[in-house]
């Protein structure tokens, strides 16, 4: 990551650049343009702007907005253990940020401390969308875990698998290490690490920070639970119960001293109803918790010792009858529920096959295909083809239930808003949320302002270009690629050569004089560029076009005819087709000399015949008539 300076807009980025030693791997190319397309569908404040993206060389780039401040990982490492007002503001502002990429379809998937950027003014962003991908029903991360360990959610482990409630995990591991100090889970490899995500349920903060409130400890269960059903769907539901956390610990602020960063009242005493009462035995009452930290017992003699051992040996006894009955139990309630009458079937994911094929995959699940199909329009799935079914993908259900196929009507035809002449933001506002946006394609157009749009194209039933200006409705979801004016090419006429480079490449142009292109001209100055040769007739003037300046050789040189002896008839049509003006010497009326005049042939002619003048120069003609 570098610091730079934006010349045109006079502003501080941030340039993220992809090492040249990286170039060969595709994979991970396609993984940084991603990280643009994907952050660049964003704005929200609460996520870092990219503003563009290229490749010099064999060097790719991103240009992003520049956030002075530092990371949430550098201040865990100042302070290990943040408040409760501290943790829910951060979680506030990543949520919502993260609540608009999951609106967008997008997952982040590499959601950590390191990606989350406290601004010196006091904004909170999240940034580094490399990983990231639209989201589908699963999203795969291909043969290799995507993400760092630490934060990866149990079902990437598993199945390599990524959805919104993925992010919601890192997210949930996230607010136990700011409440707790430390990550739920280590390990000396990554491997023992990922087994945890897998098999261990997170624990509560509050096991390491007391003061934790409890409904904090509820939040990061939510979030955390291992099956991806029983956290929320999306940051927008972690959102809300986040707000409603915060309104709750407000409220019983206001009766009594129940939030994480408020002192603990003093201890009260707890005696055990079947235990002598003892001396140093206490239990901390944090607020309204319901948590009760009880501390050693101190018993007084041998006799009240003895009859505690008794108790306990009796209840060992009826604790190993109990344990008996409930492996009787839970035995008969596998069999019944695994293979017995209340076993269930787990609906297999059809989506994207032809309705003959989903219907075998599903009657061989032991399903009942409706021969009812529904339709519903969408954006992934090409028309005809299966979205899903009802009841969803992955759902239980008994054995020979009912499942009803839904087919593909292709995406939806809307309206198309209005952008042409609109500026590229604008016009971006008002295709984003319904269309697929792709890079904007630019070019120079003389009569069309910089930043302006010209026309955008898509593509049609048929997958060929489509000129959008041509139509009024569009299908939904479908790609728009936005043509952005540069404004006018330079005018570079009367400059210097130098000058006229200059002035080419402050716009992207190459001006050349490779070719040694020339011309006489009546109005520029010998070696000051006339104009421009394109290096490809017809072609649109983009970033990069390569022009060839045309430079004056000044006026053009001719030799005066010679017309001495000649009757004035031919003499003057030959002058006039040189280009010269002609002025008489003698009383011969200039007037007359706009007619025939008999007789009269050029006795003289100044300056002399063959000399050679510029063109357009005045010649002086005497003529003679008669003898």
């Amino acid at each position: 990551m570098y610091l730079a300076t934006d010349l045109r807009l006079e502003r501080r980025v941030a340039i993220k650049v992809m090492h040249g030693h990286l170039a060969d791997d595709t994979q991970y190319k396609v993984r940084f343009i991603q990280e643009a397309r994907s952050a660049a569908r964003l704005a929200h404040p609460n996520v870092v702007n990219v503003y563009d993206q290229g490749q010099d060389a064999e060097t790719a780039y991103l240009v992003m907005e520049y956030l002075p401040g530092i990371t949430l990982r550098e201040l865990l490492h100042e302070h290990p253990v943040l408040t409760t007002d501290q943790a829910m503001d951060i979680m506030e502002a990543v949520l919502s940020g993260l609540a608009a990429a999951h609106r967008n379809g997008i997952v982040h998937r590499d959601l950590k401390p390191e990606n989350v950027l406290l601004a010196d003014d006091g904004r909170i962003k999240i940034s580094d969308f490399g990983l990231a991908r639209a989201a589908t029903t699963q999203t795969a991360t291909g043969n290799a875990l995507l993400g760092t360990i630490a934060y990866l959610s149990p079902e990437l482990v598993t199945r390599g698998v990524a959805d919104a409630r993925s992010d919601i995990y890192a997210v949930g591991i996230m607010l136990y290490e700011m409440l707790a100090g430390e990550q739920p889970f280590k390990g000396e490899q990554p491997f023992q690490i990922a087994q945890q995500h897998a098999n261990d349920t997170v624990p509560t903060p509050s096991t390491k920070n007391p003061r934790v409130p409890v409904e904090l400890d509820e939040l990061v269960l939510w979030s955390t639970a291992r099956d991806p059903e029983q956290r929320p769907r999306d940051a927008r539901a972690m959102l809300e119960q986040l707000h409603e956390t915060r309104r709750i610990l407000q409220d019983a602020s206001s009766t009594s001293p129940s939030r994480g960063d408020v002192a603990p009242p003093a201890p009260t005493m707890v005696i055990p109803s079947d235990r002598p009462a003892p001396s140093n035995t206490q239990t901390q009452v944090l607020g309204s918790r319901s948590r009760q930290r009880t501390g050693p017992v101190s018993l007084d003699s041998t006799t009240a010792l003895a009859a505690l051992a008794s108790r306990r040996r009796s209840r060992g006894r009826w604790f190993v009858a109990l344990v008996l009955i409930l492996v009787a139990l839970a035995g008969a309630t596998g069999w019944y529920f695994g293979s017995g009458p209340g076993s269930k079937v787990i609906i297999p994911d059809v989506a994207g096959k032809d309705v003959s094929s989903a219907t075998a995959v599903l009657e061989n699940a032991d399903l009942v295909v409706s021969s009812d199909h529904r339709e519903a329009f969408s954006v992934s799935i090409p028309s005809g083809k299966v979205i899903g079914t009802d009841p969803a993908v992955n759902s239980s259900v008994a054995h020979g239930a009912t499942v009803t196929i839904v087919v593909s009507k292709g995406p939806k035809l809307v309206s198309l808003p209005s952008f042409i002449g609109e500026t590229e933001a604008e016009a971006r506002a008002a295709l984003d949320d319904t269309f697929a946006l792709q890079d904007s394609r630019r070019q120079f157009d003389p009569k069309v302002a910089e930043g302006l749009v010209i026309s955008a194209s898509g593509i049609d039933g048929n997958g060929k270009t489509l000129d959008l200006s041509t139509v009024k409705e569009y299908w939904e979801g479908q790609p728009i690629t936005l043509v952005v004016s540069l404004g006018p090419i330079p005018d570079v006429k009367g400059k210097s050569v130098e000058d006229a480079e200059k002035a080419l490449s402050a716009k992207g142009l190459v001006g050349s004089t490779s070719e040694g292109l020339h011309d006489w001209s009546d109005d520029v100055p010998k070696g000051k560029v006339i104009g421009l040769k394109p290096l490809s007739e017809g072609s649109v003037a983009t970033t990069g076009t390569e022009f060839q300046l045309i430079v004056s050789d000044g006026v053009e040189q001719v030799a005066v005819p010679n017309v001495v002896g000649k009757s004035w008839s031919d003499a003057k049509a030959l002058l006039e087709a040189a280009g010269f003006t002609i002025v008489f010497r003698d009383n011969t009326s200039k007037a007359l000399a706009q007619y025939s005049i008999p007789g009269a042939v050029v006795k003289d002619i100044n300056p002399d015949v063959g000399t050679m003048v510029d063109k357009g120069s005045t010649v002086n003609v005497k003529l003679r008539t008669g003898d």
